[in-house]
């Protein structure tokens, strides 16, 4: 499975960390900081659409989570109601 929104297709994107920038201008460090490659990953979570009237579910970052919010294509959750009887 893939680490990628079913709506947008947002993924993984590679890039850099850096402790710190300084000794550039001017005094020169002789030990620089080191640069090692990360993986940056979207908040992706499961939920529950509807699609075409069905209720199916979606990997979805949460910027589609809050736009399907604001639309109404979130299926309604089941309620937990328990009614105890006597």
């Amino acid at each position: 499975m893939a680490y990628i929104c079913d709506n947008c297709g947002k993924g993984t994107v590679s890039g850099r960390t850096s402790s710190h920038h300084r000794g550039v201008a001017g005094k020169r460090w002789k030990k620089r900081a080191e640069v090692t490659l990360r993986k940056f990953k979207p908040n992706l979570q499961k939920i529950a659409v509807m699609v075409n009237g069905k209720k199916s579910q979606m990997k979805l970052c949460t910027d589609c989570i809050s736009k399907f919010k604001n639309v109404g294509k979130l299926a309604p959750k089941r309620s937990t109601s328990i009614s105890a009887s006597i």
